[in-house]
């Protein structure tokens, strides 16, 4: 039986009502208008579009949403100055400074410098420290975006085997940890695991390793949850993931596709984040 498709446009776009909702509420009730800020240095064609993404959103919730764009000449003196500039202005409740960043520029020193409370990303050590340990604070926003597509699909996560294949900062670590905060079994696989034998007994898979369809279909339990983070582009120039789609979807019980899955789920999530940012300016 083939797999159901998480649809994540859809879900993507509920969340985003529930936003507007809240931020319609925020500002009747206590005049604030939610401020997103996005920093872009230099020209990279792929952050300028991620960047415009999330500056439409922005405006789409009720957001007063601001793009910075500076030259690719900036030095690193220049933006860390722009950032407390902005965790100094009451009107920006989150900073997000799109990666990457030109060579000069050392991102970790730029995370370090946003005020955690404005660390809409969820990248700032705080902030990694605060999921860490099972604190609030604000969740990088794709696994957060995921832990929302489990949710939607109704299948309990208590007591199940889970595996992350790819161990990244932004997803693979964090994933693991929201997973294990669910009372999940987790494994993080990795390019000197043995990925098919972790896969092959896994009831959920998250796949965020950034290789076309390292992860066979053949290799997922039957009834298992697939979460697709990859994109990347097939010989034919399609987006594709890191899962091999058509064969996995003949075995799992839920499947994300690529593209539609996972990616509009990290803006949705962005923007929950820069509300709650909000709501937490106002107490």
């Amino acid at each position: 039986m083939a797999a159901q498709i998480i649809d994540g446009k859809a879900i993507a776009a509920k969340v985003r009502a529930e936003v507007a909702e809240e931020t319609k509420r925020l500002k009747a009730e206590r005049g604030i208008t939610p401020g997103l800020t996005v920093v872009r240095v230099g020209d990279d064609p792929a952050s300028k579009t991620y960047v415009g993404g999330k500056k439409k959103a922005a405006e789409e919730v009720g957001f007063n949403g601001v793009e910075i764009h500076l030259p690719d000449t900036t030095t690193e003196a220049e933006l860390l100055a722009r950032v407390q500039a902005l965790n100094a202005d009451p009107s920006v409740h989150g900073i997000l400074v799109q990666l990457p960043l030109p060579k000069q520029i050392h991102p970790d020193v730029v995370i370090a410098t946003i005020d955690p409370k404005k660390d809409v990303d969820g990248f700032h050590p705080v902030s990694a420290g605060n999921l860490f340990i099972g604190r609030p604070g604000f969740r990088p926003c794709t696994p957060y975006g995921i832990m929302r597509l489990l949710q939607e699909t109704g299948v309990p996560l208590s007591g199940k085997r889970a595996v992350v294949v790819g161990r990244s900062n932004i997803v693979g670590k964090p994933m693991a940890i929201m997973l294990l905060q669910q009372n999940c079994t987790v494994t993080i696989a990795h390019s000197k695991s043995d990925v098919r034998a972790e896969v092959e007994r896994a009831d959920i898979v998250v796949a965020a390793v950034g290789v076309l369809e390292l992860i066979k279909g053949e290799w997922i339990k039957p009834g298992a949850v697939v979460i697709d983070v990859g994109m990347n582009r097939n010989a034919e120039g399609k987006l594709a993931g890191d899962v091999e789609f058509k064969a996995a979807a003949e075995r799992a019980s839920w499947i994300t596709p690529v593209p539609g899955g996972v990616g509009p789920m990290t803006i949705a999530m962005l923007m929950k984040n820069t509300l709650e940012a909000a709501k937490q300016s106002a107490r």
